[in-house]
């Protein structure tokens, strides 16, 4: 089974931000991102997989809203072609009553953009949430949805801010959008070090010198099992992004350059992301699957205080 691991839709750039939407509009970027991504045209695209997560958004400090019951109708609307991540903005005053609300409209997950929103991982409210996502069983997708504004937090968006995360719930899982570009190496580290940290490869399949690059640092240290597929749709197409995938090790064609097995590179986009994250699906919720063992640097430590907020 094939399941893209993020997509997103939107009826309006608008609704990215106002940052973003200025940026996609005098870069004239239609060409990697879309004014809209309609529903129909992501359904559309998704012929050669069995099924997606679609995301949606939140961050206050930036007017960004594609509002969780809209992303709700149109998976409900799939026929279980799409599950839906919510977006929640942990510094939001109602952001308990928001994933309580996620919940019952049957979303899997939330997806959150630190940057954006404005907080560093271990705040004091952010915690809670990731406590109360331990709690229910919902991953937690580290992820944004467009180009980098001026007024992004970025240190608020490096993978090692994730490691006291990690350490205090070693039950949560988290995703980390594009293997933590542009700080893969840490990402690395951590995806070795924790058993219920993960990334997925949306950004870098259309960057795919990049992508290239850390699937070799992955293979290098024994983890890629813990690689998502994810097209990123609309950046790129969940056909496309797996012809890219397949088609890595021509760069080390004709070079001294290791490749990626064959056999890593289909585990990747074969990868039962349900069973792996313990995501609701049909007929209820499953249990985490059993975490990849670790190399003795990848046991999860379970303590650690919280330092943020």
């Amino acid at each position: 089974m094939v399941i893209d691991a993020q997509t997103r839709i939107w009826p309006s750039v608008d609704r990215l931000g106002r940052e973003t939407s200025e940026i996609l509009r005098r870069a004239r970027a239609d060409r990697w991102i879309k004014e809209s991504a309609e529903p129909e045209q992501l359904q559309d695209s998704l012929e050669c997989v069995d099924g997606a997560l679609v995301f949606a958004y939140r961050a206050d400090r930036q007017d960004a809203c594609v509002p969780n019951e809209w992303v709700a109708e149109v998976a409900a609307k799939s026929r279980g072609l799409l599950m839906g991540v919510a977006g929640i903005d942990p510094l939001a005053n109602d952001v308990f009553g928001e994933v309580d609300r996620a919940v019952e409209m049957g979303f899997v997950g939330i997806t959150v953009c630190p940057s954006d929103q404005g907080f560093h991982p271990t705040h004091s409210s952010a915690m809670r949430l990731w406590e109360r996502c331990e709690s229910l069983g919902l991953p937690v997708f580290v992820s944004r949805p467009g180009p980098v504004g001026p007024g992004a937090v970025l240190e608020f968006d490096r993978p090692l801010a994730w490691d006291e995360v990690a350490r205090s719930l070693p039950g949560l899982s988290v995703v980390l959008s594009g293997i933590g570009a542009p700080w893969v190496e840490e990402t690395l580290v951590l995806l070795q070090k924790h058993a219920r940290l993960f990334a997925d490869t949306a950004g870098l399949v259309h960057r795919p010198w990049q992508l290239f690059q850390a699937l070799l640092g992955a293979n290098s240290m024994d983890i890629v099992d813990k690689l998502l597929f994810a097209s990123g749709w609309p950046t790129e197409t969940p056909a496309k992004a797996i012809e890219t995938l397949y088609s890595i090790n021509a760069f080390s064609q004709g070079t001294q350059l290791p490749g990626i097995p064959r056999s890593q590179l289909r585990a990747i986009v074969e990868r039962d992301v349900a069973t792996t994250l313990g995501i609701p699906i049909a007929g209820g919720r499953t249990s985490p699957a059993d975490p990849p063992s670790p190399t003795p640097s990848g046991v999860a430590e379970a303590s650690g205080e919280h330092t943020g907020g």
